[in-house]
């Protein structure tokens, strides 16, 4: 039998990660995620992905040094992405500067990735997309500072200012929320890269190039017109009964994987509740969704079209200021921990991935 896109077949068996899609569960490490987001930092659940157990003080400790550390644009990296073409989309200089790492890891320990490797790739990225990002504005670039945390470092480095603590919380959140999601297309792309005794690096850079397609990593940019356009109007109901009524979607709405409520955007909805009054564009999201829930119940009844993580995700960015450009490579940054999660398992008991295809080609 053939399954096209491999769709329900199990490849792998994980103790990363389980979504339960009927029941809007997403597990990480046996933690259910939205118990993770409530009190726990990204460089917490970062380790927890990583070791599969939360780190004690000193653990912790550790790991956001060694993130710091590695922060640091090499001269030759930096080099290389001055030496890109303007017109080269962002996506694509993520890949091409990580790919350049390949040669900066220990041998030693041949094809076999190891956790330092992960740390190393996770802590350059954002500084990656922050000098690219201030290179085409024409501004200078924020060196990273060694006072502030992996998310709230990466926003210094964007704008150049200490980011609002709503702003670094709600950022967190989301980042939290999109390490780690199973067996998704990058995911696999990077686990099958891996399991021909590649390099991390080679594995990552599979996964980034995965990750650039508009089918998976696409921006919320359907959301944020929705947002713009209940601004501009002014009339949150009008808008979105009128896009029904021309037979259009309302982005930011269901999703192919949860039949029931998004768990992502629980949490992430949860976190934004704390930060109502502090930022305008959190604030509209909030009441935004519960008049587009409110006109899904009376137009489209019995759809169980729920609230998914991009559309909170669309509001962050329009909170903090991050065009859409942006969104792609924050995702990326984001989920580079849990590929690499990934290709450290496959590493454990490796099996070459090795599918067939069906020949439905003549015979001459």
């Amino acid at each position: 039998m053939i399954q096209k896109g491999l769709k329900g077949i199990v490849a792998a068996e994980t103790l990363i990660s389980h979504i339960d899609g009927e029941n809007g569960q997403l597990i990480y490490r046996g933690y259910d995620v939205g118990s993770l987001t409530k009190s726990l930092s990204f460089e917490e659940v970062t380790y927890l992905l990583w070791f599969g157990y939360l780190p004690d003080e000193l653990q912790l400790s550790s790991l956001k040094a060694e993130l710091k550390s590695h922060r640091q644009l090499p001269d030759y990296m930096k080099k290389l992405i001055d030496l890109l073409p303007h017109a080269m989309d962002l996506m694509s200089v993520i890949r091409t500067a990580i790919s350049a790492e390949a040669g900066n890891f220990d041998s030693d320990y041949g094809w076999k990735p190891t956790v330092s490797q992960a740390i190393r790739i996770t802590a350059l990225a954002p500084t990656i997309i922050a000098y690219r990002k201030r290179q085409l504005e024409g501004k200078e670039f924020i060196r990273p500072s060694d006072e502030l945390d992996h998310v709230a470092n990466y926003l210094y480095m964007l704008n150049g200012t200490n980011p609002l603590t709503a702003h670094v919380e709600a950022l967190e959140t989301y980042m939290i929320l999109t390490l780690e999601h199973g067996m998704n297309a990058s995911t696999f792309s990077a686990r099958v890269t891996a399991s021909t005794e590649s390099d991390m690096v080679s594995a990552v850079t599979s996964a980034i190039g995965t990750m650039k397609g508009p089918l998976h990593g696409g921006a919320p940019s359907g959301v944020i017109e929705l947002l713009d356009e209940v601004v501009a109007v002014g009339d949150a109901e009008m808008v979105m009964k009128n896009k029904l009524f021309r037979g259009e979607r309302l982005m930011g709405f269901g999703h192919r994987v949860y039949k029931t409520h998004d768990p992502r955007a629980i949490a992430l909805k949860a976190k934004l509740q704390e930060l109502v009054g502090q930022d305008e564009w959190l604030d509209l999201a909030m009441e935004t969704e519960k008049t587009a829930v409110k006109v899904l119940e009376e137009l489209k009844p019995g759809r169980s079209l729920y609230t998914n993580v991009e559309f909170y995700a669309a509001a962050i960015m329009k909170a903090i200021h991050m065009e859409a450009d942006l969104f792609t490579p924050t995702f990326t940054a984001s989920r580079i921990v849990g590929w690499t999660a990934h290709i450290l398992e496959q590493a454990e008991n490796n099996t070459i991935y090795r599918p067939q295809s069906k020949y439905i080609g003549t015979f001459k």
